[in-house]
């Protein structure tokens, strides 16, 4: 019942959400004024619509919800190359990627103050990551982000891996990540 408990998983996040929806409809830019949105209320979540995840069933959604906040960072566009510190569950609690150890599925009561945070140690390397190259789901919450900020970010199977395998995420399963934003990488 794999599938079920992923929907269930969702199901719950969406319940918490309640009616906090992000949708900006300019993401090439980095200017700021096009989000039309009051900022997020840190460790609050909310829905942001996947613009390219879009079914017969209506919009489809991500949820995350900002831990760190940096309003002077640097707005990600779907071209940056990134560095980035990640950590990726399934719903179980299971590691399936990642370069630190993060917070995951199963994490409920994270700290907002940064010092009290599980953060990257000195042995810890950064992945240099393209924003535009992440499945869907993950993509368009990151063109929200700023440098030096950090979400975590729910991701719905229907705008993840979907009904495949990939590695070792089962089909039908539901993502969480946890990002910890760094520079723009410049070619």
């Amino acid at each position: 019942n794999w599938r079920e408990r992923n929907d269930a998983f969702i199901d719950s996040i969406r319940t918490e959400t309640g009616e906090n929806y992000l949708v900006w409809r300019s993401p090439a830019t980095r200017v700021t004024t096009d989000l039309g949105q009051t900022p997020m209320e840190l460790g609050k979540l909310y829905a942001i619509e996947v613009q390219d995840g879009g079914t017969s069933a209506g919009l489809e959604y991500t949820y995350a919800k900002k831990l760190v906040d940096n309003p002077d960072g640097t707005r990600l566009l779907a071209t940056d190359n990134v560095e980035m510190f990640y950590y990726g569950t399934l719903i179980n609690g299971v590691e399936f990627d990642g370069n630190f150890d993060g917070y995951g599925a199963l994490d409920q009561d994270i700290p907002l103050d940064p010092a009290q945070m599980k953060n990257p140690t000195d042995f810890d390397e950064p992945a240099t990551m393209s924003v535009g190259g992440m499945i869907g789901g993950v993509e368009w919450v990151l063109q929200h982000a700023r440098t030096g900020e950090r979400w975590l970010i729910y991701v719905p199977y229907n705008v993840g891996y979907g009904a495949s395998s990939s590695g070792s995420v089962p089909a039908y399963s539901a993502l969480t990540f946890d990002f910890v934003i760094g520079d723009i990488v410049e070619d």
